[in-house]
């Protein structure tokens, strides 16, 4: 697939970009696809709405189950639904962000009893990211249905990874209610390198793998990803109308920093920059939708960073004046038709803030590899930058066809 950019972004390096201004010419870029393939918004029925097909494997079996905000059937929580309907649930695992998506990110959450339901909730995302084998005493089978976003260092698939693995080394089964990937659509950016595995990036996938949760647990099985190779007895409930060709709007915001359908398209580019001295967003109205540094040359945007109950309690830069870049009128259809990672703002925030440590150890978690950052320490032209990674996002795309539930895109 070719690309047609502007001749100025053509005929020179993206570093000579003077403002802010020019940058948001430049990163419009149009690729050339037919636009009877580009994705089309589409009714789906989440797997969470099929309670004909999976209530009857839920029958007298103790259920624990991996539930956020998120996890709602129409407009009613998952676990408020089972209980009506006489499902016997007996745990919930909360991970990043909680049971009812309220806290921070990178927030340690306690466990509880929830209020509501009286039900147990366990924390997953705290001083143990997998649950303890007594936590899982009892139950015949856990649920999983969290709201993801398609990106690798969002951490509910790595949750989903640890909960897999215990449920397999304890004989439980596990159980994928499939919702759609919204950033499903495409494939790109850099593989991870295992040398850099961690809570947000564990496996050898691209940034943006294209796959819903369902599709990624039956990855982590059959690549033999659990701890030794072992497999989970896994099913995988599936959604209804749903294919990689569709776009997908989030009914619910998946978590508090992404509160729109533009800051998730934007988050994987974005959310690079949270491993550089940049602030994107977090703090204010408008997380994942801008960045800014108190020393960004040549940016008349202006915003200051402030504490945010639940959301940001601590930002980068909390209460000094940022110049920044406001993308809340980029055009999202440019990323939908681009399918991929854009780098271009990454790199003119790096060439444009007067600071002596741009980049922070946590880049390397995020980019999974040492490249990215050589690369553009060293000047590489942006496209460069992107073609380095094509073959193994190639690579990567052959294993995940294996595993797709739904039509491709391509």
């Amino acid at each position: 697939m070719g690309f047609l950019v502007s001749s100025e972004l053509k005929n020179r390096q993206f570093r000579d970009c003077p403002s802010a201004a020019m940058l948001m010419v430049m990163v419009v870029i149009f690729f050339a696809v037919p636009a009877n393939a580009l994705p089309q918004y589409e009714d789906v029925t989440v797997a969470a709405e099929r309670t004909e097909i999976y209530l009857p494997l839920l029958e007298d079996r103790n259920v624990g189950i991996v539930a956020n905000h998120t996890s709602l059937v129409d407009s009613t929580h998952l676990v408020d639904t089972l209980l009506a309907l006489n499902v016997n649930v007996k745990k919930i695992f909360a991970p990043e962000h909680g049971f009812r998506g309220t806290g921070d990110a990178g927030e340690h959450m306690e466990s509880y009893t929830d209020e509501k339901t009286g039900v147990p909730v366990v924390s997953v995302y705290g001083q143990r990211m997998k649950p303890a084998d007594k936590d899982l005493e009892g139950l015949d089978i856990v649920i999983f249905d969290i709201q993801d976003v398609g990106v690798r260092f969002y951490t509910y698939i790595s949750t989903m990874h640890y909960v897999m693995e215990a449920c397999a080394e304890n004989g439980i089964e596990f159980m994928v209610f499939d919702r759609p990937n919204p950033n499903g659509f495409y494939v790109d950016g850099p593989v991870l390198d295992m040398q850099h595995s961690s809570f947000v990036g564990m496996h050898p996938v691209p940034l943006v793998h294209g796959m819903t949760v369902g599709e990624y647990a039956m990855m982590i099985n059959g690549e033999g990803w659990l701890e030794g190779g072992i497999k989970a007895g896994l099913h995988v409930i599936r959604c209804v109308g749903y294919t990689h060709n569709t776009l997908y709007k989030l009914p619910v915001n998946p978590s508090p920093n992404l509160q729109t359908q533009l800051s998730v398209y934007l988050y994987p580019s974005l959310g690079l920059m949270e491993g550089t001295v940049m602030n994107v967003g977090r703090g204010t109205d408008f997380p994942f939708m801008v960045f800014g540094h108190p020393e960004l040359r040549d940016a008349d945007f202006t915003y200051t960073p402030r504490s945010i109950e639940g959301a940001s309690t601590n930002p980068k830069h909390k209460s000094v004046l940022c110049y920044g870049v406001d993308l809340r009128s980029f055009d999202k259809s440019q990323i939908i038709k681009g399918r991929t990672v854009y780098l271009h703002w990454l790199i003119y925030a790096y060439e444009n803030v007067e600071t002596e440590e741009f980049f922070t150890p946590y880049f390397y978690l995020l980019t999974g590899n040492e490249t990215i950052r050589e690369m553009i320490e060293k000047g590489v032209h942006v496209e460069n930058i992107i073609k380095s990674w094509r073959e193994e996002v190639d690579r990567f795309k052959q294993i995940r066809r294996k595993y797709l539930l739904y039509e491709d895109f391509e």
